[in-house]
C-alpha cells in the first residue's frame, strides 16, 4: 500500500489537495513547479496535468532514445 492510497497531500507549495500520482524527484526535474519533498513528488490531478504539458517534448525525446 503506497502513500498516495493512504491520502498524502500534493507536494506543490501552497496546494492542499490530495495527491493522485507520485513521480521520482529525478524524473520530475523542475517541471515548472516548486515542490517540497525528498525522493518522491506527489501530485494532484491538476498539477500532474500541468507537469505533463510542460515536459511533453522532453519526455518524447527520452522515449525516442530507446527506440
Amino acid at each position: 500500500m503506497g502513500k498516495v492510497s493512504k491520502g498524502v497531500n500534493c507536494s506543490v507549495v501552497g496546494c492542499k489537495t490530495s495527491a493522485e500520482r507520485s513521480i521520482s524527484k529525478e524524473k520530475f526535474g523542475s517541471g515548472g513547479l516548486s515542490v517540497s519533498g525528498e525522493k518522491r513528488v506527489f501530485l494532484c490531478h491538476e498539477h500532474y496535468k500541468q507537469w505533463k504539458k510542460t515536459t511533453k517534448k522532453e519526455r518524447d525525446l527520452d522515449r525516442a532514445r530507446f527506440r
